[in-house]
Parts: C-alpha cells; structure tokens; sequence
C-alpha cells in the first residue's frame, strides 16, 4: 500500500514570485516611480529565476496537489517569464536577428505577436477564475486587460497603451501580494483572518480556492 506524499500549499509562493515580478515590470512599463525609458535590465533576474523557475516549481507542487488551475496558471506564467528574459538577454541573439532583419518595426510586430498569444492564453484562464474568490477573478480580468494594453502597445508602437499595461499591471501584482497574504496570514497563522469573498460551491475541491 502506497502513502500519497503531502506537499505544504505553494499557492502563495507562486502568487508572490509573479506579484513581485509583475511590480517591478509594470512599474517600468508605466514610469511609476522611474522614467519611462529607463532601462528594464533589473527584471532579467527576476524574470529567470524568481518569476520563471520558482514560479515554475510552484507549478509543479501544484500539479502533485492535483491543483489544476493552479498548476496551468504558475507553470505558464513561470514560462513566460523565463522566456521574456531569454529576450532580453542578448547572448539569445534574439534582438540581433531583429536588426538584421527591419529593426524596430519587425521587433514591435514580433512582440506584439508574442504577447497576443499571452492574452489568448490568459483570457482562457480568466474564464476559469469566475468559478473561483472575487479576487483571483479580478486578478485574471485585469490582468487581461493588462495584456490587451500591452499587445497593442507593442503592435502599434504607442506608448499610451505600453503605459496603461504597465498601470494595470501594478494593481494585478498588488491584488497577487494580497491573495498570497490570505494564504499566509489567517488565523491559523496570526491573529487576523485576511477578507477574500469565495465563489467555489465545494471549498475542498481545489485549494487556490479556501481563501
């Protein structure tokens, strides 16, 4: 007879590696506290490890738990990141072969094209958060938007819309800090029990939705 390994929930550390990632991007995206332009390299180890390969991981925990949203959710989301850093990182040769090709014009429709996938992605997962608490909903609905903003930002070249994202963004990563906080500090935890509003029917069904 086999005993089913237990794994502790890896629900927040997903949420954090993401809402951390998302804050430091989106902050640059949307000059929030920075100039507009600056450069972004601070996100490339971010994005590789704490955002790609921890958020990763939390993926796989909660593949073990047969959490499968948020296994799909931490897992992509980890990959995206990873390969946005991979883009960044000019030892990929990825910007050299947009020079070689038509220069910012092919690298703003080639972006677009990546993050247009992304917000397909996302809006799928959006539709699935609607079962869940009020505030994973929110979360995926504006992160949608945020990927909508930012794919046409990209598409178009219009900075208005890259801003937007990066504005929306912001408040998604403060709503995944906040989901993470309600797993991490409750009453069995501390002394207060973090407000989140449930719209599962069965609360056993799958962790990411207790809180």
């Amino acid at each position: 007879m086999f005993t089913k390994l237990r794994f502790a929930d890896p629900t927040p550390l997903g949420l954090c590696a993401f809402g951390l990632t998302t804050l430091v991007l989106s902050m640059h995206n949307g000059g929030i506290g920075i100039p507009r332009n600056a450069p972004n390299n601070v996100i490339v180890g971010l994005a590789m490890f704490y955002g790609g390969f921890v958020q990763i991981l939390a993926g796989m925990w909660e593949f073990a738990n047969e959490t499968t949203f948020g296994a799909t959710a931490f897992a992509s989301y980890g990959a995206f990141w990873m390969s946005y850093a991979v883009i960044l990182i000019p030892g990929f040769g990825v910007a050299a072969g947009w020079e070689a090709g038509n220069g910012g014009a092919t690298a703003a429709h080639s972006i677009g094209i990546y993050l247009l996938g992304w917000t397909i992605f996302t809006f799928i997962m959006m539709v699935a958060s609607f079962r869940m608490h009020l505030m994973m909903a929110l979360l995926f609905v504006l992160l949608e938007i945020t990927y909508i903003m930012l794919t046409i930002g990209a598409w178009r070249s219009n900075e208005s819309f890259t801003v937007a994202g990066g504005i929306i963004g912001f408040i998604v990563s403060l709503i995944a800090f906040y989901i993470a906080a309600t797993h991490l500090i409750n009453k069995r935890t501390g002394f207060i029990d973090m407000y989140n509003i449930d719209f599962s029917q069965k609360k056993d069904e799958n962790h990411i939705l207790e809180m």
